[in-house]
């Protein structure tokens, strides 16, 4: 059913959950791409800006950075307490830090918000050229038009080589496109719960959940950012959520956790939930409040195309030029991206040594869930850098802009993709 919590007490949800101009930056800072982006389908998208987030100090040479990409509904703040422009603690704040898998006394982490995202990147609901909200004329984006602006990004911080690209879900199709197109600027790779290509199972699941925002009468085409609160497309975005939160998990956990019971004080013969369906309700009403849903359109759009082999002569060959250290890690209960098809990608990745798991019965989430398992994964990939382990990070002045809520570009409230429990 596409509902909406019956016993809401929240304000309306804005037209977009999308951060807006005047909203507090956080710890984002902006990066601006000077010249019209190039895209893979022969537009050009002008003024483009890359939010993101930092944590460490850089080496004078920019050897010790590493690239960190978020999934779907993510963001830049991989890191960090919730606070004023981040109402949540970052996604995989166990993992970045001093000390910590991605320890910040030796590495220099780099998190962008992906272009076409809505939490401080160019995207759907971000002004245009004449400054109305992009909406129906953003341009469609592939992966590769995602990487090719975060090697602009690169390019800004000074940055020519990554020690290490990592990412889960739909950031490790990033990841692999670095690794794909730019083997010389990237030093290792993690992949986790990522394929080579999207399967057409994974493309029917995306399909559903655009057809869900786009057949919500106040979608208007994408042109609903200037609706007043509560009118934007929050029940077909809800229903995208519940979609995508069902291929999220794994159906023991929901039968452990949820089985067949009402949810207290309603009663499903009489029109009440059972408790798993409150638990969708519940990420759906959280999700129209923190996220847009052009962005999630044109993302999901952009991961339905994600195909490493595409005019390379088909994936095997595509992969064989990424002559880097690599791991690859599935997660055992994902039924969204299956282990099969880290199986496969680590067979043809040629620095690969085979697949890893990472045992969860949290399903695809498990790659946000189980940071101890990701934690040991990110320290072995790590290790085979080549970086000593007390290469001493030297202070530099930013080569970015400075965090401003005034900026521009909008960026817009945090949380990730697949949601923790």
């Amino acid at each position: 059913m596409n509902r909406l919590p019956p016993h809401r007490t929240l304000p309306l949800p804005p037209a977009s959950g999308g951060r807006r101009e005047g909203d507090p930056p956080g710890r984002r800072r902006w990066a601006v791409i000077g010249d019209p982006l190039p895209l893979e389908s022969g537009a050009r998208l002008p003024g483009v800006c890359l939010a993101y987030e930092t944590w460490g100090r850089r080496a004078v040479d920019g050897s010790n950075a590493v690239l960190l990409l978020h999934a779907l509904t993510g963001d830049s703040h991989a890191a960090g307490p919730a606070g004023p422009g981040h109402p949540t603690p970052g996604w995989w704040d166990a993992l970045v830090g001093p000390g910590r898998a991605l320890d910040t006394d030796r590495w220099y982490v780099v998190a962008p918000n992906v272009l076409g995202g809505c939490q401080g990147s160019t995207g759907p609901s971000s002004p245009g050229p004449d400054g109305v909200p992009w909406g129906s004329r953003f341009p469609y984006l592939s992966v590769r038009d995602q990487v090719a602006a975060e090697a602009a990004l690169a390019d800004v911080l000074g940055i020519d080589r990554w020690a290490a690209v990592v990412g889960g879900s739909m950031g490790g199709m990033r990841a692999l496109e670095w690794a794909v197109s730019r083997p010389g600027r990237t030093g290792a790779l993690l992949v986790l719960a990522a394929p080579a290509a999207a399967s057409a199972e994974q493309i029917a699941w995306g399909s559903v959940q655009v057809g869900a925002i786009r057949s919500d009468p106040r979608w208007r085409g994408g042109d609903y950012h200037r609706a007043a609160p509560g009118d934007g497309p929050h029940r077909g975005l809800g229903q995208a959520r519940r979609i995508a939160h069902i291929t999220y998990r794994s159906e023991p956990e929901l039968a452990a956790r949820f089985g067949r019971e009402a949810q207290p004080g309603e009663e499903p013969p009489r029109g009440g939930r059972y408790r798993v369906e409150s638990y969708l309700d519940h990420h759906a009403d959280k999700l129209v409040r923190r996220f847009d849903a052009g962005s999630y359109v044109t993302l999901t759009e952009a991961m339905n195309g994600h195909d490493v082999g595409r005019g390379r002569g088909g994936i095997a060959r595509a992969l064989r030029r990424a002559e880097l250290p690599a791991l690859v890690a599935g997660v055992d209960s994902d039924r969204l991206y299956p282990p099969a098809q880290q199986e496969r990608l680590a067979a043809l990745l040629p620095g690969a040594d085979g697949a890893h798991t990472i045992a969860s019965p949290c399903g695809h989430d498990g790659f946000l869930v189980e940071t101890e398992q990701v934690g040991a994964l990110v320290r072995e990939l790590l290790a085979r850098t080549g970086l000593p382990r007390q290469a001493p990070p030297i202070p530099t002045a930013p080569s970015s802009p400075s965090p401003s809520s005034s900026h521009p570009n909008h960026a817009f409230p945090q949380l990730t993709h697949e949601e923790l429990p």
